[in-house]
């Protein structure tokens, strides 16, 4: 039997951090060929060129989009355009079984559409989720291409369910970077430091996105984030936000940082060696889903900020979470709360997802999947 041809589609550090197990599991097995197609973010010098990474892990059949969209997202549209478009080509040379796409994202969202139109299954990671932002939107538009959902919780399964999907096409396989997170060979935190030259022993985590229709209220916003960790006397690692819209209002603001020794500021930092300075923080602050995904497997605290993850989570089960608006004294006063939530929450994984994912891939009725979907309605449920 002919090996089944895999296509991820990874635009930035986080997506790939998600699929990276899911990549792994299939390149390892015989009866499947795997290709990474590699545009957006990773491409970008700005934001470190995280391409490198995927090259370090040793993939036969890595696609680098050099001529598709990506980088900086002041166009997103256009972005999005250039990713089909040089998707679509590299998809008729390869000519996939299927597709698999993460999250929220542009990429994922050119990655569903060019599998849709040219009749390919397209897989779909981490659907059904909410987050109040324009992301959300994308999100759903990713599902309703998609032909098959590998979800996190029974609750993004009701919410596919809710968008008109067939439950047959629905698979509850949890997180898959918690599978990484549970791992007993991550780097130790001197070999993190080493790494990344880290110098101070206590820390906190820093990680700030755009929220693209905050547009206009975006400086303000970030100038009170800023002058909050600086007035807090503590050390902090800070990675760079993602491309949206914003970014480089928040990376102009982060020039504030620059001589600071309590701040070290990275583009970029290799998932593994994140995971290990996330464990060994005393909090994590801004507003990226690691802070209201991840934080609670480790039982680190975090403060959400602003609107990005609105909906994402619930603040009576995430016990680990502390909420707050984009003002200077309101996370000031928050930061001195987060020793009192160190809390572990399992909520979106259990470590067993890769294994899942692959037993599913391995089922013949996946295969059997029809390209053709229909809408169901709530009341034939």
């Amino acid at each position: 039997m002919a090996k089944k041809k895999i296509c991820f589609i990874t635009g930035t550090r986080a997506d790939y951090g998600k699929m990276k197990p899911l990549m792994k599991i299939l390149d390892d097995s015989s009866d499947f060929e795997v290709f990474i197609f590699v545009c957006g973010m990773h491409l970008s010098k700005i934001f470190g060129q995280t391409y490198r990474e995927i090259l370090k892990d040793g993939y036969s059949n890595v696609h680098m989009a050099w001529g598709g969209g990506g980088g900086r997202s002041l166009d997103a549209s256009m972005n999005l355009a250039g990713t089909i478009q040089y998707f679509s080509g590299y998809v008729e040379n390869v000519d996939p079984d299927m597709i698999i796409v993460h999250g929220d994202r542009m990429d994922a969202l050119a990655g569903a559409i060019v599998g849709a139109l040219h009749n390919v299954m397209v897989g779909h990671i981490e659907g059904g989720e909410v987050s109040g932002t324009l992301d959300e939107s994308i999100r759903h538009a990713i599902s309703k291409f998609a032909h098959v959902h590998f979800v996190c919780t029974e609750e993004a399964r009701d919410r596919l369910i809710q968008l008109g999907e067939e439950s047959a096409r629905i698979y509850v396989i949890g997180s898959p970077d918690i599978d990484v997170m549970m791992r007993k060979d991550l780097p130790d935190m001197q070999e993190a430091r080493a790494r990344y030259d880290i110098f101070f022993d206590r820390y906190a985590i820093l990680m700030y996105h755009p929220v693209t229709t905050e547009y206009k209220v975006l400086g303000d916003k970030i100038k009170a984030v800023v002058d909050a960790v600086i007035d807090s006397g503590k050390n902090f690692v800070v990675v760079y936000p993602n491309n949206d819209l914003g970014s480089e209002v928040i990376l102009h603001e982060y020039e504030r940082f620059r001589g600071n020794k309590k701040f070290r500021v990275f583009p970029s930092i290799r998932f593994e060696h994140f995971l290990t300075l996330m464990k060994h923080a005393d909090f994590m602050i801004g507003n990226s889903s690691a802070g209201v995904r991840e934080t609670g497997v480790y039982g680190l605290p975090a403060i959400d900020i602003g609107t990005r993850q609105h909906g994402r989570y619930n603040i009576e089960h995430m016990k680990n979470i502390i909420h707050v608006q984009d003002e200077r004294d309101e996370i000031l006063r928050a930061i001195e709360e987060t020793k009192s939530h160190a809390i572990k929450v399992h909520q979106f994984g259990d470590g067993n997802s890769t294994k899942r994912f692959y037993e599913i891939m391995n089922r013949p009725a996946l295969w059997a999947t029809e390209i053709q979907k229909h809408f169901i309605d709530l009341q034939m449920y």
